[in-house]
């Protein structure tokens, strides 16, 4: 079975990094990273995988090959912030404020897993001067079953920097948010190929159901979006060497103000 380098190295330095032994299986799909004290699994999954494997009751990250290969850093960088590791700094040392659409772009570039997006309103907290998290926001939406005056907002993207966690930072971004712009709700998605039971319910989000997996043709680094079962032959006559990818799907998240 042909593992890319890059993948065992990935594995290899991911253990370095959580001072973790994983027992480890492979397959012509994936690769099975597995850490029963910690109740914890990784899936790696290799191109022309069959799909996602069923949840169970472990905490499980599932990850695909071709976002190893485009950014490792950033891989591991939040494998790393969610299992407990990195810098530290709490939410209450940090000072918000408004971030510029420039800024946020080119934090969300170097720190953020998916694409970069300006939203509408863009928040930052700072620690000595320096950037350390940043929650992007939606304008508000009205909603056809709630009053006229009703507003949603929806958090776009948030993340830290990468090596450091600022516990609280969300919860301090939110405050500033909600204390500026007054929303009647703040909506989110959760993906869940990283979260099944997001932390975010200890903010008072509630789950609202869940967003069908994506399809994706994976070519290289590039993943191609898929809408529709044109779109796939299209992509698969465009370029044939490319394979199909689907994931988890997301969680709707919502905050009731």
């Amino acid at each position: 079975m042909d593992i890319p380098q890059a993948i065992l190295d990935f594995i290899t330095e991911l253990e370095r990094d959580l001072a973790m032994s994983f027992s480890k299986k492979y397959t012509a799909d994936a690769v099975f990273l597995e850490e029963p004290a910690a109740n914890l699994a990784l899936v790696i999954y290799l191109a022309n995988n069959r799909g996602r494997i069923p949840m169970d009751n472990r905490r499980t990250f599932h990850i695909d090959q071709d976002q190893i290969l485009k950014d490792p850093r950033k891989i591991l960088s939040r494998l790393c912030s969610l299992l407990g590791e990195g810098y530290v700094v709490y939410g209450r040392q940090t000072v918000v404020a408004r971030v510029d659409k420039g800024v946020a772009i080119a934090f969300l570039e170097e720190n953020h897993l998916q694409i970069a997006v300006p939203g509408k309103y863009r928040y930052g907290l700072f620690y000595k001067g320096e950037l350390m998290s940043i929650a992007i926001f939606s304008g508000g939406r009205h909603m056809r079953d709630q009053a006229p005056d009703y507003r949603s907002f929806e958090l776009v993207r948030f993340c830290h920097k990468a090596g450091y966690r600022v516990v609280g930072g969300l919860s301090k971004l939110l405050k500033a948010f909600i204390k500026d712009f007054k929303p009647h709700d703040i909506m989110t998605y959760v993906d869940r190929d990283w979260a099944q039971d997001s932390n975010l319910r200890t903010l008072g989000f509630e789950q609202r159901g869940h967003i069908a997996p994506q399809h994706f043709w994976v070519v290289g680094h590039q993943r191609h979006y898929i809408t529709n079962p044109e779109t796939l032959l299209k992509l698969r006559e465009d370029y044939p060497a490319g394979y199909l990818s689907v994931n988890n799907g997301s969680t709707k998240l919502v905050l009731k103000l």
